[in-house]
């Protein structure tokens, strides 16, 4: 059985002003992209088996509103501190932890991680040649091998990325 990863960056924050970086929250823009990237996620039926997400307040607000937008029960977020400013030893545990029975896991994160772990398991010649690879709100789709475990360096193939404003809808104008 084959698997797929989804990387989710958390929503556009407020802009850090020395305070708890932890606890910034969502912009209105934020909860918009995330909302509509929810939306997208049902229409193209992609609900994930399990989602995962770093408990800083701007990463578990963007996976409440995903899951709203596509029907999972808050209540089945499982929120994982080693998604948070913990380096991608730590990412790549959180999936080895993922039962076998998954075959799709939505990760909502932060980066560097979440761009770290895509480059390691994608071969570089295959990611676009952008500066971000995933800007907030992005959402990077990889078909990774059989087992969560079994997470070598180029192992991944990538899907796709898709990127909030590429979902913005013509009548709502530009986005802020």
């Amino acid at each position: 059985m084959s698997r797929e990863l989804w990387l989710l960056r958390h929503g556009k924050a407020e802009r850090y002003d020395g305070n708890e970086d932890y606890d910034r929250r969502l912009k209105k823009r934020g909860k918009r992209d995330a909302n509509r990237m929810g939306d997208w996620l049902k229409e193209n039926l992609l609900i994930p088996d399990a989602v995962i997400s770093s408990p800083a307040t701007r990463a578990i607000m963007t996976a409440k509103i995903v899951c709203d937008a596509v029907g999972i029960d808050r209540q089945h977020i499982q929120m994982e501190k080693r998604l948070y400013d913990e380096g991608l030893v730590r990412v790549k545990s959180v999936l080895a932890d993922c039962p076998s029975t998954f075959s799709r896991v939505l990760l909502v994160g932060h980066n560097p991680e979440l761009e770290d772990l895509l480059t390691y398991l994608v071969n570089p010649i295959h990611l676009p040649d952008t500066e971000k690879l995933i800007p907030t709100t992005a959402l990077a789709r990889l078909v990774l091998p059989d087992g969560w475990t079994q997470l070598e360096k180029g192992c991944a193939e990538l899907l796709s990325i898709t990127y909030p404003k590429s979902l913005t809808e013509e009548s709502e104008g530009s986005p802020d």
